[in-house]
């Protein structure tokens, strides 16, 4: 199984599928993330059709426990990114 080991090489493998130079593959690989993210940010949804759905989630408020002293913490509410994979990726990697 091959790993890929980040954003280099995955613009690599952009570059070698569609013949841009691989600075032009990780400056399009860059500016794909910025928007995801940008989008993610104001609390919208981004769905790659076939790929899956990069959105947002609120947890809510809860008690946790310092492993280290037993003591029981308040874990604040937050806002967390999530991945939901679509048909065609749980397909191809199954």
């Amino acid at each position: 199984m091959a790993v890929t080991s980040g954003k280099a090489d995955i613009a690599d493998a952009i570059a070698e599928r569609t013949g841009l130079t691989k600075r032009d593959s990780a400056e399009a690989l860059a500016a794909a993330v910025e928007a995801i993210t940008e989008a993610m940010q104001r609390g919208e949804r981004v769905q790659l059709t076939g790929f899956g759905t990069f959105e947002t989630r609120d947890r809510k408020a809860r008690k946790g426990k310092n492993l280290q002293t037993g003591e029981t913490i308040d874990i604040p509410a937050r806002r967390v990114p999530a991945f939901k994979a679509g048909k065609t990726l749980k397909e191809a990697v199954k």
